[in-house]
């Protein structure tokens, strides 16, 4: 039961997803941090402090927690744009590549092994060829020269 458990989490693919989730936490601090310190202070200079800070309404005038932030949406769309580039170009698409780089030097269409039916073709095509000098020879089956009896 135990080997069985582990040869699961020892696969490729539940390994490399364990590598990316803790990757992509690490990565999403920086990329919050850099949207909050750098972009946010930005699209400020265009809308004022903060711009997107408090961007919403509420629903009940006396009650604050039926704001609705829009700010917060927009920062979180920006995170995940962000995230979401810089992993496919930095990380996915360099991947994909050295992948595919891989594929072409294992095996090269030209020398890629024969299939079943050649192979089989090129047993026929020997059977064929064995049969014919066979038969040239006189067979390997022939019938032998008659000795004459010298009884007689």
């Amino acid at each position: 039961m135990l080997g069985g458990f582990k040869k699961f989490l020892l696969r490729g693919n539940v390994v490399d997803l364990a590598v990316a989730v803790v990757v992509g936490a690490a990565f999403t601090a920086i990329v919050t941090a850099f949207t909050n310190k750098i972009i946010q202070p930005l699209i400020a200079v265009l809308g004022g402090d903060h711009a997107t800070a408090g961007l919403g309404f509420k629903i009940l005038k006396d009650n604050p927690a039926t704001f609705l932030d829009f700010g917060a949406v927009i920062s979180a769309a920006i995170n995940f744009i962000l995230v979401a580039a810089i992993i496919y170009f930095f990380i996915v698409l360099p991947l994909n590549t050295l992948t595919d780089l891989r594929k072409t030097k294992e095996i090269p269409e030209s020398e890629a092994p024969p299939s079943e039916i050649e192979l089989l073709e090129q047993i026929r095509d020997l059977l064929a060829a064995q049969t014919k000098a066979a038969s040239a020879q006189g067979g390997l089956h022939a019938a032998a020269p008659e000795k004459s009896d010298p009884s007689f």
